[in-house]
């Protein structure tokens, strides 16, 4: 009984002993739940969750060549809680200042000390070092600097990849294009899109961010990353870069010679709609001519009245409706007609005393105020309605919807309307009491070449991922047919006559026919009324197409505010002549008599393609050809072409060895030069034709590399 009873006190105490650490334990977990000294080390154990950027897609040419690019680039930071740090802080860190401050240039070596003692008395761990960000070339040269020099886990640095928005080609078209700006993206700080594609399809091109943690690894903060980024998908636009180049070079330079204030060209294929070339140039506020200033081509700023171009719209509402036909007489007088106390003129009345009785085509030829306000006023008197019932059967009413935020709607001052007045009728007639955009205006002509059928306006043609389509825009017609054939017929007549015999003979080509009316009006532009200091301000355009006989391209220019002269024939005029003899030469011409260079691309490299291996994979894989490309261990691979076929073969990229970018796509040729360690420079177009530096030669850190696309 008794060693019974002793067993039961020996559990006893060791049951109760059990108690107390258990009670112990508990206390102390308290304690140090709500001790601030323990509070402080948790926070080197603390998670923080950050997003990682997604690569943002592609803005391709139609023929796939990018517009718009994102590249690699680098935030760098620094954790000064590392506990190597106080081995050789105190030693270097008035030189690790010097080469920061003369590698960023934004503060003296002095102001850098100061901030990174600082951050290091406080245990700064993610402590920014500059906000300037370094490119992959700029990053190495970092590492060798001193305290960084030490390696990843002594020296503290720490680098957050993200991509910096390239524009390859130049600034060929900014406005279409678009740029970007500080913004949020899903709730974070990001860049995207500002105006035009880069802000039209901001959901498609940024693609999804990825998420990471912050975590303490061996006393040092690094990024885990949980979930991968997602990259945006690209966009295939119609534009073709050789014609955008021709296109943006012959409006800047008439700009240039005349001094205007703004200037548009739009550049569109007949049967598609497509939109081959589109150029913007304005004047900032200090006077300078700039491209991408404003939309002038389809936004508010270039909405204003056509001028002369409506007239072929007034005449054609006129013969639809069985009022005239191109031989009806009308007599315009001495060039000088007062309609209910509005004086009408005609310009060059002092130069020919009036043309006087003269037909309805003649009248379109020789650009006749008093002609078309004679013929429109009198046959639609009381039946003001009908009138415009054939404008908007002719689409000039309704909006075009290219794509681009910003797009002005079209607006004619009508009956009823607040505006209206008793002369309103004789004002419309020649293009006035009314606001159009350049697009509206190429979209009527162009549906005039195309036998009547009005086409949307189109800049995007796909959305693709990895080269796979996800969405297509294909060609849309927005009115089967504007008018009857016999209209159409006396119009096109009425458009080859104006080059013909008319205001624009000195736009004659000697290898094809132009069909295109000029445009002189006197317009208001915003806060400046019908003057600019001093001057009335005039707009010339002329809108057209080419070859007249067979159109495959029309197009308008509009130049505003010209100085000395303002007529469309000799200011618009030549920048469409310019324009349509390189399509032509370029594209359209079957014989030799040109003297319009037209650069004829030949590949001097072996290969079909070059890039990475699983963008070339994926092609050879969705055309079934299997050639070993995954054995590989190379990232980088070349598709080349072999009679029975093609096969793959490795591009090895060795340290401090120029690598060889030919036949790579530019995005991939930039980042892997700019990785090496090379300045790239580019020119022209395309795929990567040459380098300036031969691939295999040892190189030097900095070096420069001009890259030729062809």
């Amino acid at each position: 009984m008794e060693i019974k009873q002793g067993i039961l006190n020996r559990f006893k105490v060791v049951y109760f002993g059990i108690i107390i650490a258990v009670l112990w334990i508990l206390f102390l977990l308290v304690r140090i739940q709500f001790s601030p000294k323990w509070s402080e080390k948790s926070k080197i154990f603390a998670e923080v969750e950050i997003p990682v950027q997604a690569r943002r897609g592609t803005i391709c040419a139609a023929d796939g060549s990018p517009l718009a690019a994102s590249i690699p680039h680098y935030r760098l930071r620094m954790d000064l809680s590392v506990p190597p740090l106080k081995n050789y802080f105190a030693r270097d860190v008035d030189s690790l200042a010097l080469m920061l401050s003369r590698f960023f240039r934004d503060k003296s070596a002095g102001a850098y000390r100061r901030a990174l003692t600082e951050a290091y008395r406080k245990g700064d761990k993610y402590f920014l070092i500059s906000s300037k960000k370094v490119d992959y070339d700029g990053l190495q040269k970092i590492k060798r600097f001193p305290i960084f020099r030490n390696g990843q886990f002594k020296g503290g640095l720490i680098t957050e990849q993200d991509y910096e928005r390239i524009y390859p080609l130049g600034n060929l078209e900014s406005r279409t294009l678009g740029k970007m700006k500080e913004g949020l993206s899903d709730g974070n700080p990001a860049q995207v899109g500002a105006f035009g594609l880069e802000e039209s399809f901001e959901e498609t091109l940024k693609g999804d961010a990825g998420l990471a943690i912050k975590e303490n690894v061996s006393g040092r903060t690094m990024d885990v990353r949980l979930d991968e980024p997602t990259d945006g998908w690209d966009l295939i636009t119609t534009l073709d870069v050789k014609m955008q180049d021709q296109v943006s070079y012959s409006l800047r330079r008439m700009l240039e010679k005349t001094r205007a204030k703004y200037g548009t060209a739009i550049l569109m294929e007949v049967k598609t709609g497509d939109i081959k070339a589109i150029s913007n140039y304005g004047r900032n506020s200090a006077g300078q001519l700039v491209q991408g200033y404003q939309n002038y081509a389809l936004g508010a700023a270039g909405s204003t009245d056509p001028g002369s171009t409506f007239k072929l719209a007034s005449l054609m509402a006129a013969m639809e409706d069985g009022k005239i036909d191109t031989s009806t007489i009308i007599d315009t007088g001495k060039g000088v007609w007062v309609n209910k106390k509005w004086k009408v003129t005609d310009s060059d009345r002092e130069k020919t005393g009036g043309y006087h009785k003269i037909t309805a085509k003649h009248v379109f030829e020789v650009s006749s105020n008093i002609g078309v306000a004679k013929l429109i006023t009198q046959n639609y008197a009381g039946e003001e309605k009908d009138f415009f019932d054939r404008i908007h059967q002719f689409g000039l009413d309704i909006p075009i919807k290219v794509g681009i935020s910003g797009e002005s709607e079209p607006y004619i001052n009508h009956p009823g309307e607040k505006t209206w007045s008793g002369v309103s009728m004789t004002q419309i007639s020649y293009g006035y009491e009314m606001r159009l955009t350049p697009i509206q205006i190429l979209a009527f002509y162009n549906a005039v070449a195309n036998n009547g059928r009005m086409m949307q306006p189109r800049l995007v043609k796909a959305i693709t991922e990895e080269g796979e389509i996800r969405e297509s825009f294909g060609n849309k017609t927005l009115i089967r047919s504007i008018c009857s054939n016999r209209t159409l017929r006396q119009a096109r007549s009425m458009l080859e006559g104006v080059i013909e015999r008319g205001t624009g003979k000195a736009l004659q080509a000697s290898n094809y026919k132009i069909a295109g009316k000029t445009g002189t009006a006197q317009v208001a532009n915003r806060n400046e009324g019908y003057s600019r200091n001093g001057r009335k301000v005039y707009q010339a355009s002329f809108a057209g197409y080419f070859p007249a006989d067979d159109p495959k391209y029309s197009c308008i220019v509009v130049i505003n505010h010209p100085l000395g002269d303002y007529y469309g024939a000799s200011v618009a005029g030549p920048v469409f002549k310019q324009i349509a003899d390189y399509v032509y030469a370029y594209e359209l011409g079957k014989s030799g008599d040109f003297n319009y260079p037209v650069t004829e691309v030949k590949e001097d490299y072996p290969g079909l393609a070059a890039g990475r291996k699983k963008d070339i994979a994926k092609v050879l894989n969705e055309l079934g050809i299997m050639n070993g490309w995954s054995f590989y261990k190379s990232e980088w691979v070349e598709a080349n072409r072999e009679e029975d076929g093609v096969s793959v073969t490795s591009r090895e990229l060795k340290p401090d060895v120029i690598p060889n970018v030919k036949g790579m796509g530019v995005t991939d040729a930039v980042y892997l030069l700019e990785k090496s360690g090379l300045r790239v420079s580019l020119r022209g177009f395309g795929k990567v034709k040459s380098q300036s530096l031969r691939a295999g030669d040892r190189m030097r850190r900095g070096q420069n590399i001009v890259i030729t696309l062809g």
